[in-house]
């Protein structure tokens, strides 16, 4: 609480003269809203953001999934054989030069208005991160353990069981840290380009009526639900490296 409270003090005197400003200003809602009046549309609205919440999170959830399955793969295998990461690193690393605005509209085309384009946008926002965080991790290891093993007469598979893998487990979580707080995202920018429910179709809508409060309370989900995947990654992290956090 210590460490956390003078960011908590300062968020609070933001919205402070957040609220002051348009007041005293007496700034219309469609331009910038009131915090106070975000918070009653949020409550008021509570039941619709439920909804729209729970699509959203599903989508991001599956992504996230089916990008960490995918960056493990291809970072074990890129750390195993040099000749697969001198091939695919370069274009994993190119493959993030394209915006992903660009390739959305092509999934949409090809997959249609369902869930899976929004899945596949979540997984390459994700993708990245994690694998460029995992093969940094393996190639950091610590060269000494790793001469102590060959010494003893270790394959290389038992090194990078024992030494490898859990000495990049740190840069791999931070690597998921940085896609849990994207994969949100991810979900949102796929339902802006077409779908029929999400916090991105409640965001586009509020946007066209003008009622610019809502967009703020759908930002405001957007940035809750990032944040507790962002905790539920470092809580596990926690559990599975006690002794980084020691």
């Amino acid at each position: 609480m210590k460490k956390y409270l003078p960011s908590f003090v300062t968020f609070l005197l933001l919205l402070g003269l957040w609220e002051l400003v348009v007041r005293a200003f007496q700034v219309r809602s469609f331009i910038l809203p009131a915090p106070s009046l975000i918070g009653k549309t949020i409550y008021r609205t509570l039941p619709l953001l439920g909804k729209h919440s729970l699509h959203t999170i599903t989508e991001a959830l599956i992504g996230f999934s089916l990008a960490i399955a995918a960056g493990i793969l291809l970072a074990v295998l890129m750390g195993l054989v040099p000749f697969i990461k001198r091939t695919l690193y370069p274009l994993t690393v190119i493959s993030q030069t394209v915006p992903i605005m660009a390739i959305a509209p092509l999934l949409i085309i090809w997959f249609g208005y369902g869930m899976l384009p929004k899945v596949i946008v979540v997984a390459l926002v994700c993708f990245f991160p994690i694998t460029v965080s995992l093969v940094e991790g393996l190639d950091n290891t610590d060269n000494d353990m790793i001469k102590l093993l060959l010494a003893m007469g270790a394959s290389q598979w038992q090194i990078f069981k024992k030494v490898k893998f859990p000495g990049a487990m740190p840069a791999f979580f931070s690597g998921m840290k940085i896609s849990a707080t994207y994969s949100v995202m991810g979900a949102v920018i796929g339902e802006w380009l077409g779908a029929s429910k999400g916090l991105g179709v409640f965001m586009t809508r509020s946007m066209k009526s003008f009622l610019t409060e809502q967009v703020f309370a759908s930002i405001i989900v957007i940035t809750l639900l990032s944040l507790i995947l962002f905790a539920l990654i470092e809580i596990l992290g926690r559990v599975l490296m006690p002794w980084y956090y020691q």
